[in-house]
């Protein structure tokens, strides 16, 4: 025999199972070493999301609140124009009350006095009264001056006949008389 097998062979088999066992636990701690990765792959991945999901809660906090600081801020400048435009009218209102203090009671004035404020019983007797009185009045006259003109006629007549009877009278009834 050349040589024998199994004596042979067994530091080749030796090194063949020692090389196998070696590059299976290689395999097997790369196997490990890789689900290792994996799972730090996960976590890295859970933790991203989660401080993801962090960020953009706090971003979503930071964009209600600067909405509710401008919302307030808006509502705070309507509430000074409001009150601006108060005070502007409650100015406005006592400046008119003081200025038609002095104005209402001249204008009531210049008023009355153009004949828009009268009294009834008065204005009565001007437009009803005065003008009856008046025409009452104008009639007795007339009655006057015509029984007047008359009286005067009549007394005229007489002198004028008495006259002519003296006239055309005779003498002698002069002297008897």
């Amino acid at each position: 025999q050349l040589f024998d097998f199994d004596v042979e062979v067994k530091p080749i088999l030796e090194v063949l199972i020692g090389k196998t066992v070696e590059q299976a636990l290689l395999e097997v701690m790369e196997e490990e070493e890789l689900a290792q990765l994996w799972a730090h792959q996960r976590a890295y991945a859970e933790l991203r999301n989660a401080e993801l999901a962090e960020v953009q809660r706090l971003e979503e906090q930071d964009r209600r609140y600067r909405e509710e600081k401008e919302r307030r801020k808006l509502q705070h400048m309507q509430m000074l124009q409001k009150q601006k435009e108060t005070t502007e009218k409650i100015a406005a209102r006592a400046f008119a009350k003081r200025y038609l203090a002095d104005l209402i009671p001249s204008v009531f004035n210049n008023l009355r006095e153009s004949g828009f404020f009268y009294d009834p019983i008065e204005r009565d007797i001007e437009t009803e009264f005065l003008p009856w009185l008046m025409t009452e009045v104008e009639e007795t006259l007339e009655k006057k001056v015509l029984g007047r003109t008359m009286l005067d006629s009549l007394i005229c007549t007489v002198v004028e006949k008495r006259l002519d009877a003296f006239s055309h009278k005779p003498l002698t009834d002069l002297t008897e008389a």
